[in-house]
């Protein structure tokens, strides 16, 4: 499996956008030079509520786990390597902080 990097997805209830903002905001003054991207205020792609992706280096794996275990507060932190296999990526190889949520996963083509 060729990992390119991995990317941390942030779920929150929509009416939560601002408290998740707070956390990212946090990670972005904390680790700089972090991507971090869209704040999203509705469902996007596979995800079923607000979330927001962060992207993740291989090298900085186990520092970025530890940074989302420790701030993270209730919401839950989806992770999954980006290796260009999206219907795998976001099925087979998936770890989950917190309460996992069903993924709109048949907007993958299969491989």
């Amino acid at each position: 499996m060729n990992i390119r990097n991995y990317h941390f997805h942030l779920y929150y209830p929509l009416a939560e956008r601002e408290q998740a903002a707070v956390i990212l905001n946090q990670l972005a003054k904390e680790k700089p030079g972090t991507q971090i991207g869209t704040i999203w205020d509705k469902p996007v792609g596979p995800h079923p509520i607000g979330s927001c992706q962060v992207t993740v280096e291989r090298k900085d794996f186990s520092e970025m786990v530890e940074w989302f275990l420790a701030n993270r507060k209730d919401y839950s932190v989806f992770i999954h390597p980006d290796t260009g296999h999206d219907l795998e990526d976001h099925t087979q190889h998936v770890m989950w902080m917190g309460k996992e949520h069903p993924l709109k996963t048949e907007i993958f083509k299969k491989s």
